[in-house]
């Protein structure tokens, strides 16, 4: 494997190769074999090099030129008879801009997340931060102008080449017209954040990468630690959960700073932005209908005592109790034989479900492992959990995860990738429109994994690895879907009660334990601890109510699994066609050509009734 520069000083290999050798034989993990690390050069060489220097002068410099040329010029651009010839050349030169700079912030975040604790790393990518701030607040006028242009001459110039190949693009940048506000308030948000809201997840992740628990005579970081809570050994699951909840107690102080801070930022730039609902904002930025997300919200609510506290029912059966230890909830089936997935193994497998759909598939995948653009250790400083970064479209994306050989890795290796082809696929879209809407962008990673699901359920003879395989699957939804529907209910009760002035880290624990109760059902025990628990989800900090879109993204995939499975013929090019839409059209217009509406209240019973039948099959079996 290539020697990669990630850390701009030395190859990566000889940076962390010894620091991880010596990490696993502390914390005993298993020899999962060479586990890959990402290769950034193909942004930049290093943090120090001549490249990235000059590419951060050449944003700065251009734009001040784009600032001179356009700034309040725009209304009388559109004006002119060659309007859609004037205004296409202007977006086309913002979305030039916006890829340089997309790329200069993309490696700064990259290389941090690669050791949040390294100061080097950190300064990097704060002074990073704040000289793209400052360039991009001079291109801040150029959508405020665009949106106060008169509806009918824009939409006229729009409708003409070439300007109409960025009217989608248009289109959703006039939905925020009505929540926009002078240019001076524009411009004083925009520069605050890098003291605001960026500074304070900043210091949520680095208060997290910092945090050691101690789990008998090892010191581990976050994920480690929570991997234990998958432990086949129940002593091990409860060491776990109580160095966990021992060392987020020591902290919750801190946390609870941070979540009163941001949930106030937030509510101020609400008000000042004339949004009236705690999570407006964010259905917005997904252009999705609040009615579809109630709608969604409340099937899934419904569907609790029937999914998640019918399930946990049965799985406490089989542990042999009427309810189990919330450390218990994802452990493995007993005496079913659990063993560390090597690295290969894993790759095979996910390369071998994304074959079976499709080889154009599993050929964008293929490049994501032979081109290095991978990043899986777990490694002391290292962002915990895990993502695919798109990166800009004149690049591509990059994976992270924390891979430690569980059943569950190999699924979320699934769905990061599924994340990058997604990527891939969006890109011709251009930096504009490649973004997909956190509603859409969880389609390819959950529909890879339940290829990947699929492909290993059908190679299984043994019945009770099949049993263990679903019962992994059944948990896997109900994560997705119940407790991610619950955590949108914590948000929206945290940002809520915020309102009414600071909560205390009780009062927000309070409200953390009302919605795990409702969610999880009375065969799970929310024991002394895990009040605390909400610390750590970093979605309630870096995207407040992003967590709904996994319901969503879930439920859809149900759906759309099942016209494949009904009806394979023809659905690869629908489904390419989806994904190569990026962020070009509405969740209604991607989802037509498959016949399925998330609008009707109805589209939601069909994920939910899938994941019914899982649990029936399970209670089947005994």
């Amino acid at each position: 494997m290539t020697p990669t520069t990630d850390h701009g000083l030395l190859p990566a290999d000889a940076v962390f190769a010894p620091v991880q050798a010596a990490y696993r034989r502390q914390n005993r993990e298993p020899n999962l074999g060479t586990l890959p690390e990402w290769d950034l050069t193909h942004l930049y060489p290093s943090m120090d090099a001549p490249a990235f220097s000059a590419d951060m002068e050449r944003a700065a410099s251009q734009a001040l030129d784009f600032a001179a040329t356009y700034r309040g010029k725009l209304a009388d651009i559109a004006a002119r008879p060659n309007a859609s010839v004037a205004l296409h050349a202007a977006v086309a030169a913002y979305e030039v801009l916006d890829d340089l700079m997309g790329r200069i912030m993309s490696y700064a975040g990259l290389v941090y997340s690669g050791d949040t604790t390294d100061p080097q790393r950190a300064k990097f990518y704060g002074d990073t931060q704040e000289r793209i701030t400052a360039a991009s607040t001079e291109l801040l006028f150029f959508m405020l102008e665009l949106n106060r242009i008169d509806d009918k001459v824009l939409d006229a110039a729009a409708s003409a080449p070439p300007l109409s190949h960025y009217k989608p693009w248009l289109d959703d940048m006039r939905k925020d017209k009505p929540h926009q506000l002078d240019d001076r308030i524009e411009q004083l948000f925009h520069e605050k954040s890098v003291t605001g809201r960026a500074a304070w997840n900043r210091l949520f992740d680095e208060t997290i990468a910092s945090l050691r628990f101690k789990v008998g005579d090892q010191e581990l970081t976050l994920e480690p630690t929570l991997n234990k809570l998958q432990d086949s050994d129940g002593k091990v699951r409860k060491a776990g959960s109580e160095a966990l909840a021992n060392v987020f107690g020591q902290h919750t102080r801190t946390f609870a700073l941070i979540t009163n801070t941001l949930a106030k930022d937030k509510d101020i730039q609400d008000k000042w932005r004339g949004f009236t609902d705690v999570a407006q904002s964010r259905h917005l930025a997904n252009r999705v209908e609040p009615e579809v997300v109630e709608a969604l919200v409340s099937a899934v609510r419904a569907a609790y005592p029937r999914l998640s506290h019918r399930y946990y029912a049965l799985k406490a059966g089989w542990f042999g109790r009427t309810e189990l230890d919330f450390w218990d909830r994802n452990a493995p089936l007993p005496k079913v034989e659990q063993r560390a997935i090597p690295w290969d193994e894993a790759r095979d497998t996910v390369l071998g479900a994304y074959e079976t759909f499709s080889p154009r598939l599993a050929g964008i995948a293929r490049r994501f492992f032979d081109e290095n653009w991978i990043d899986a250790p777990v490694r002391p400083g290292k962002a915990p959990g895990a993502f695919a970064h798109p990166t800009v479209p004149s690049a591509h994306p990059y994976v992270l995860i924390n891979y430690q050989g569980k059943p569950r890795d190999v699924m979320t290796l699934a769905h990061e990738l599924g994340h990058g082809v997604h990527q891939v696929m969006a890109a011709h879209n251009g930096a504009l429109m490649a973004p997909t809407p956190l509603t859409l962008a969880e389609t390819a990673s959950v529909f890879g994994e339940m290829l990947t699901f699929r492909r290993l359920l059908d190679a299984t003879t043994s019945q009770s690895q099949r049993k263990a395989m679903l019962a992994s699957k059944v948990e896997d939804m109900i994560n997705t879907v119940v407790r991610q529907i619950a955590f949108y209910s914590f948000e929206r009760k945290l940002h809520e009660e915020r309102k009414n002035g600071e909560l205390t880290a009780d009062a927000i624990s309070d409200l953390w334990m009302s919605v795990q109760a409702e969610s999880l059902g009375p065969a799970i025990r929310l024991g002394p601890g895990y009040e605390t628990f909400w610390t750590y989800i970093p979605h309630f900090i870096h995207s407040p109510f992003y967590v709904y879109a996994y319901a969503f993204g879930d439920c859809l995939v149900n759906s759309l699994y099942g016209v494949y499975e009904r009806s394979a013929e023809g659905f690869q090019d629908r489904y390419f066609a989806l994904l190569a839409a990026g962020g070009t059209k509405h969740h209604s217009e991607v989802l037509a050509p498959f016949g399925l509406d998330a609008r009707d209240p109805a589209f939601w019973q069909i994920g939910l009734g899938l994941i019914e039948r899982m649990i029936i099959e399970l209670e089947q079996m005994g």
